[in-house]
């Protein structure tokens, strides 16, 4: 059975995600062939759509190779998501069905459950699916693709410290809820936008970044 490219790709992209590939390391159509038991085809189509994401680059000499970001290009990413979830949170205050609805309700449950038996690797998830669900919720596949695209990368580029008071996160996402639920696509919008605030400031760059990295600072530290 011919495996198709996009299941190559998930591949590929989890194994860079999670570090079994590192940032400048080679791919190489034959290693990568013989790891997921495919053949070269669908490994060449899976690397093009990855170097389209930004997690390849293709190097002159050596072909493809996982992509090195600068801080500059990690920085720039938190900033996207900060002003792209908030836009997802209004929409889906005007376009959600009663179906998002519900599984909104019952993940801040389940997360708000956890946070006060401070079981924190379920939290994690559960925050992944919370805001999954919100973006589908905003009924525009564009905007979809591009918070799923940068959630990969976020999770790629970044070391995300749990909560202080994961209670008060899950509070956060009730008041989100019950505001995309009454229709409210303004205050969604705001609300979302503090959230977002308060968990950027939780990111720490993990990747190695790029030598030709931006100097955020004017002088030394």
């Amino acid at each position: 059975m011919r495996i198709p490219a996009h299941a190559v790709c998930t591949a590929i992209r989890e194994d860079i995600v999670s570090g079994v590939f590192e940032p400048g390391a080679r791919l190489t159509e034959e290693l990568l062939a013989r790891r997921y038991g495919v053949s070269r085809v669908p490994v060449r189509e899976a690397l093009r759509t990855l170097e389209s994401e930004g997690f390849v680059t293709t190097r002159r000499h050596a072909g493809a190779c996982v992509a090195e970001p600068t801080e500059q290009e990690a920085a720039d990413l938190l900033e996207l998501r900060l002003l792209l979830e908030p836009l997802a949170a209004a929409r889906a205050a005007r376009r959600r069905t009663e179906g998002h609805l519900k599984v909104l309700r019952g993940l801040v449950r389940l997360g708000q459950e956890r946070a006060r038996r401070g079981q924190g690797e379920d939290l994690r998830s559960l925050g992944g699916w919370f805001h999954e669900t919100l973006a589908q919720a905003s009924g525009s596949p564009g905007l979809i693709s591009l918070l799923t695209q940068m959630r990969h990368k976020v999770a790629w580029m970044y070391a995300v410290e749990a909560p202080a008071r994961p209670v008060d996160s899950w509070a956060e996402h009730g008041a989100i809820v019950d505001a995309v639920a009454r229709g409210d696509a303004e205050r969604a919008r705001a609300l979302t936008a503090m959230h977002a605030e308060r968990a950027a400031a939780a990111h720490r760059l993990r990747v190695r970044t790029s030598q030709h990295a931006v100097n955020m600072s004017s002088g030394p530290h």
